[in-house]
């Protein structure tokens, strides 16, 4: 006897567009992805025969279209469900091919993705654009940009190639972590990230508003001046404030350190970062290298730090800052998982949201999850490029390369990555590694030793560790 559910699906009265929709409902469940053509083949038809009961099977929840298989150019239709299975059984096949590397490896990765190695350093005035997609968020005390973590990406670096970018409206420099309040600290350690100048608004909405921090008096009368009259040059803020040059540059080094206001071009920070008599030659004085424009005039104009509106501020497009700020990190590092972020600014999604665009992005197929890098807990997701030079990385014998690292540099990640006390984040600082491992230290003018070396690599060590990667021309910065 037929089972009571049967018999009523049995003596039922079906038209011919619900029948074909039931047959192709059976042959999708067990067939996998499949064009519209190689359905309908079968039951002698054309592909347009069945097209408007693979429209109704969509509209019920059980079928999907699209492009499913590589190389396929033809559109295809499967089972919502099995779909689901075979996507799962691939992102555990991919994940299972990934064998992990160990941290020394990973660091000398690190060190070509970022790079900072003789064979990956980029050349020319375009190579600032580059530097800055790799750093773009990350923030570095003022003066060290110039004379550690610029140089050490590009050679022969120059400081006008950062001033051009940032007076063709590409590049834009801002302080966007809040000021701790009763903060007047030196220019020069103030936290200032590079980033392009149209992901501004993104990174603003995740920095959020500064505190309220009151600036001084001549400081807030430069501030007033700049709400009045807008971006102005620097001898149009002197008529406006009636101040003289030595203080209007003092009110501006405080609300720069205030992430109050920025400049056209990085030459406006870079002058609030050298003395007045450091800035030109002498009168008569001979010129044995080239000068700087350390001066206020190469600033172009001041202007507020523009912020992202209140009403850009909801979730969709928080939601939209959290996946550029998810995929920037992607780009800084190749590699990202929850260790790895401990030097990130404190304003940055956590790692909970981030997590959620990685997980979309794996199943889009954009990026791969696995286990990269050995020794460490918690979810990895890495670019797929950066998945093939981490497999040449290891296979690659060790060249015995040094790399110098600056205390202030998104790479020195002494105690966080490798064993053993963290460098402080300071300009002054050094890290030296050998092949991915940290040799030396430089912290306070002291050099210190991480592991035992012979006195003749000690003395090579203790070079590298007190050479500077930037040129003569930024020595007026250090």
């Amino acid at each position: 006897r037929y089972a009571p559910d049967v018999v009523p699906a049995a003596e039922r009265a079906w038209s011919a567009e619900e029948a074909l929709a039931e047959i192709l409902r059976g042959r999708l469940e067990g067939l996998g992805p499949v064009t519209p053509s190689n359905l309908a083949a079968p039951l002698g038809l054309g592909a347009e025969a069945v097209a408007a009961a693979l429209t109704a099977l969509e509209m019920e929840g059980f079928a999907m279209r699209g492009r499913f298989t590589p190389g396929g150019n033809e559109e295809e239709w499967c089972d919502r469900r099995l779909l689901a299975r075979i996507h799962h059984y691939t992102v555990r096949r991919l994940r299972a091919e990934i064998e992990p590397v160990v941290t020394g490896d990973f660091l000398r990765f690190l060190f070509a993705w970022q790079r900072m190695t003789e064979e990956t350093r980029l050349e020319g005035p375009d190579a600032v654009t580059a530097a800055v997609a790799l750093l773009e968020g990350f923030e570095a005390p003022a003066g060290a940009w110039e004379t550690e973590i610029m140089p050490a990406r590009i050679a022969s670096y120059e400081p006008a190639w950062l001033d051009d970018q940032c007076l063709a409206g590409r590049v834009a420099w801002a302080r966007l972590s809040p000021a701790l309040a009763g903060s007047r600290g030196p220019v020069r350690t103030t936290p200032i990230t590079l980033l392009a100048r149209r992901h501004r608004p993104l990174w603003t909405r995740l920095a959020g508003a500064p505190d309220a921090a009151a600036p001084t008096g001549r400081a807030e009368t430069l501030l007033n001046a700049l709400r009045a009259h807008g971006a102005s040059f620097f001898d149009e803020l002197m008529e406006a404030t009636g101040l003289l040059r030595p203080q209007l540059e003092e009110a501006l080094g405080e609300l720069v350190a205030l992430g109050l206001v920025t400049s056209d071009s990085f030459g406006g920070l870079r002058a609030l970062l050298v003395p007045e008599d450091r800035r030109r030659p002498m009168a008569g004085a001979p010129r044995r290298r080239r000068t700087l424009a350390f001066g206020m005039e190469a600033a172009g104009r001041w202007a507020l730090t523009r912020r992202a509106p209140a009403e850009s501020s909801g979730p969709e497009a928080k939601a939209e800052a959290t996946e550029h700020a998810a995929r920037t990190l992607l780009t800084r590092y190749g590699v990202v998982f929850w260790r790895l972020l401990a030097r990130e600014a404190a304003w940055l999604p956590p790692w909970r949201d981030l997590l959620r665009v990685y997980r979309r992005l794996e199943a889009r197929g954009e990026i791969r999850g696995g286990r990269f890098v050995a020794g460490f807990s918690g979810e990895q997701y890495a670019l797929p490029e950066a998945v093939g030079l981490l497999r040449e990385t290891r296979r690659r014998p060790a060249p015995g390369a040094w790399i110098s690292v600056s205390g202030a540099d998104p790479l020195n990640l002494a105690g966080i990555l490798t064993p053993g006390p963290r460098l402080a984040s300071l300009t002054g600082n050094r890290l030296l590694f050998r092949d991915g491992v940290p040799v030396a230290s430089l912290a306070g003018g002291d050099v210190n030793y991480l592991v035992a070396l012979d006195p003749a690599t000690q003395w090579e060590a203790r070079k590298r560790l007190l050479r500077s990667p930037a040129s003569a021309l930024l020595a007026d910065l250090a």
